[in-house]
């Protein structure tokens, strides 16, 4: 799924200095430092993603340098957590360890070049981990470009060590972006629905997690039945939907939760929903559908005073809206025209048109954070696909086909997708669903694996 280009061009003036990226600063008291190092010329080692599948980068990943044990110990955590996170994203091939011919401790005086090539590694990271008099931690790491024999980034953080894995997830975010010229999108996080029990009793409670699957946790404790969680992207906020029982009957609500504070307000109470509301890039707005005057329909609602309003008015089902992200139109999906099929439309409702062509019936749109591509699920013929097509409807192409796959959703950097997959019942009449992810090429298919079975995944936005 990707192809490594190497360009034997080096800068006219011959000699250029290291590229440092700082990242923004951590609730958890992170600061993020720059610190130089000359280098040779300018390295040119880039990851083509936009190809299918060739051959992952070969990269070697060392441990963090420490001088005592703990210091070690972190620097060892921090690259596994690096290398599984490169390994993960089907991209690159973190060398064996076993295989390394220089050492840690070594590399604080620089790469010698030629072991790196004796082993075919074409990238090499390496740093240290340093213990502070006030209880935090130093971490440094440098990326260089084997064969140019140049550094190509280079970074430090000071943090508290229960920060370690944020910062190996911030590290992987930089060697990533660096590689392949596209953000990374490791320092974020799913939220998810986790079920368990029987099918006709079946538990469903909201969960979150880091988008390795680690640091995880229940958001509900399980009274109440929820679906179709959904990330704000400015704020640290979801909507999710919970069926409440009032009076002998289970009425739609739609909460807001607040992730930092663990606090959430009831949005409202919506007649004849089956999806929470999806946010406008500014997260002040989120569009939904309601049957309010008995068919369904799609309208926004203004978070800041509560005020709805209504975008479309048809005898047919419109429904799952999701904003584009300069918030200027909104993709759903209708039966209009006879069968569920994705339609396109202006913020305030106008200019409606049909973008999906194909057989079966689509669902389940959501527009891509880059604004070039729409993800949805289509059924036809028996069998389930996650597809993506353009914004006008072209370049229509399946990434994955199964008896049962639904509700795709975006990483921040609009490269990979998540998504869910239920099983057939066996002989017991049990049904699993699991989440998985997987590139726009179609390839490198991972599951996201959860304690419990999982369903209807939101990505977050890059954690600051």
């Amino acid at each position: 799924m990707t192809s490594m280009q190497r360009s034997k061009s080096r800068s006219a003036a011959g000699v250029c200095r290291s590229l440092f990226l700082v990242p923004a600063l951590l609730a958890a008291s992170l600061v993020a430092a720059v610190f130089t190092v000359p280098g040779p010329a300018q390295a040119q080692l880039q990851v083509d993603i936009t190809r299918g599948f060739v051959e992952p980068l070969p990269i070697a990943i060392t441990d963090l340098f420490g001088e005592v044990a703990d210091e070690q110990k972190l620097g060892g955590d921090i690259a596994r957590v690096v290398a599984a996170n490169l390994e993960r994203s089907g991209l690159f091939r973190p060398v064996d360890k076993r295989a390394f011919i220089q050492d840690a401790s070594s590399l604080r005086n620089g790469p010698r070049y030629g072991d790196w090539r004796l082993i075919n590694a074409q990238a090499l990271v390496a740093g240290n981990v340093q213990m502070q008099a006030d209880g935090r931690m130093r971490v440094q790491f440098r990326l260089w470009d084997v064969f140019s024999e140049a550094q190509m980034t280079g970074l430090q953080y000071t943090t508290t060590v229960t920060n370690w894995r944020n910062i190996a997830h911030r590290i992987s975010d930089q060697i990533y972006q660096r590689l392949t010229g596209e953000s990374g999108y490791f320092t974020t996080q799913i939220v998810y629905i986790a079920e368990q029990g029987p099918q006709n009793r079946r538990i469903k409670r909201l969960a979150i997690m880091d988008q390795d699957g680690e640091n995880h946790r229940f958001l509900t404790a399980g009274n109440e039945i929820v679906l179709t969680p959904r990330f704000s992207p400015s704020t640290r906020e979801i909507t999710y939907l919970a069926f409440q029982r009032t009076g002998g009957r289970e009425v739609p609500r739609v909460y807001l939760f607040n992730l930092d504070t663990g606090q959430q307000e009831v949005l409202g109470e919506f007649p004849g929903m089956t999806f929470a509301p999806r946010f406008s890039t500014d997260g002040n707005t989120v569009t939904l559908s309601m049957a309010k005057d008995g068919n369904s329909e799609v309208y926004a609602i203004d978070l800041r005073t509560r005020r709805q309003q209504r975008l479309t008015n048809h005898p047919g089902i419109d429904t799952s809206p999701s904003f584009s992200p300069d918030s200027s139109q909104i993709v759903f999906n209708s039966d209009r025209g006879g069968r569920p099929q994705l339609y396109v439309m202006n913020r305030d409702g106008s200019n409606v048109r049909r973008i999906s062509r194909g057989k079966g019936n689509y669902f389940t749109p959501v527009w891509s954070p880059r604004g070039d591509l729409i993800a949805f699920t289509r059924q036809h013929a028996g069998e389930f696909y996650i597809g993506i097509m353009r914004a006008d409807g072209s370049g229509e192409r399946m990434l994955v086909r199964d008896y049962n796959v639904e509700a795709p959703t975006w990483a921040p950097n609009g490269r990979v997708l998540s998504y869910f997959r239920t099983t057939r019942a066996d002989s017991q009449g049990r049904i699993t669903s699991k989440i998985f992810t997987i590139d726009l090429t179609g390839f490198n298919e991972r599951e996201l694996v959860t304690p419990l079975d999982g369903s209807d995944p939101a990505w977050s936005p890059l954690i600051p």
